[in-house]
C-alpha cells in the first residue's frame, strides 16, 4: 500500500526521539512531588518499565524503608540505596523513581547522571506538604512538622537536584500535566 506523498506521515502525541530510551530515565526531587505515581504514567506512555527504587531497596532488605532507617540509620540506607540503583541502571533501559535524597549522594547522583536521563521534579512547599500528608511511612517526617522538614530539605536538596538534566514542575495540579511535560521537553532533548 502506497502513502499519498502529499499527506504528512503521523506520529504519536508522545512520540519522542527513539534514542531517549536507549537508556533509563530517573525521575529526582523532595518528598511527594510525584516521582513514583508520573513515573509509573511516563513509563506507560514510553512503553518502558518502571521501577521505584524505594521498592526495590525494600525488596532487597526485606524490610521498610523505616525499618532499615530505624535499625540501621540512614548512612545504611543510602549505601543499599545507591547499590540498588546501579544495579537497576544496569539492565534494561526504565524509567525510574528514586527517593528523595538519592540524588543527593555524590555516587550515586554522578551515576545517574552518567548513565541515565535524569528530571528533576520541582515542586512548591504547599503542594508537597498537601502531597506528603496523604501518607505517614516517610522516616525524615517522623514526629517532625513537613512543611519545616520540607522547607530544610529544599534549602539544601534544591541546588543538588538543579544539576538534573530537565527539570519539570510538578506543581498542585493533577500529575497528568507534568507527564506532558517531560514528554514535550524529552521531544526536544538533545543529548
Amino acid at each position: 500500500m502506497s502513502r499519498n506523498p502529499k499527506s504528512p506521515a503521523r506520529s504519536s502525541p508522545d512520540a519522542v526521539p527513539a534514542s531517549i530510551r536507549d537508556r533509563s530515565i530517573v525521575l529526582v526531587g523532595l518528598m511527594g512531588s510525584g516521582k513514583s505515581t508520573v513515573g509509573r504514567r511516563l513509563a506507560q506512555r514510553l512503553g518502558m518499565r518502571f521501577a521505584d527504587a524505594d521498592d526495590e531497596i525494600e525488596r532487597a532488605a526485606g524490610m521498610t524503608i523505616s525499618d532499615i532507617f530505624a535499625r540501621f540509620g540512614e548512612a545504611h540506607f543510602r549505601d543499599g540505596e545507591r547499590r540498588v540503583i546501579a544495579r537497576l541502571l544496569r539492565g534494561k533501559p526504565m524509567v525510574l523513581a528514586t527517593g528523595g535524597g538519592a540524588f543527593i549522594n555524590d555516587d550515586t547522583r554522578a551515576l545517574i547522571l552518567k548513565d541515565s536521563l535524569s528530571i528533576w521534579l520541582d515542586a512548591d512547599i504547599p503542594t508537597l506538604v498537601d502531597r506528603v500528608a496523604r501518607r505517614s511511612h516517610r522516616p525524615l517526617l517522623k514526629d517532625r512538622d513537613p512543611g519545616e522538614v520540607l522547607r530544610e530539605l529544599a534549602a539544601v536538596r534544591n541546588p543538588i537536584y538543579a544539576e538534573a538534566h530537565i527539570r519539570v514542575s510538578s506543581a498542585s495540579t493533577p500529575h497528568e500535566h507534568a507527564v506532558r511535560a517531560i514528554l514535550e521537553a524529552l521531544k526536544k532533548w538533545k543529548s
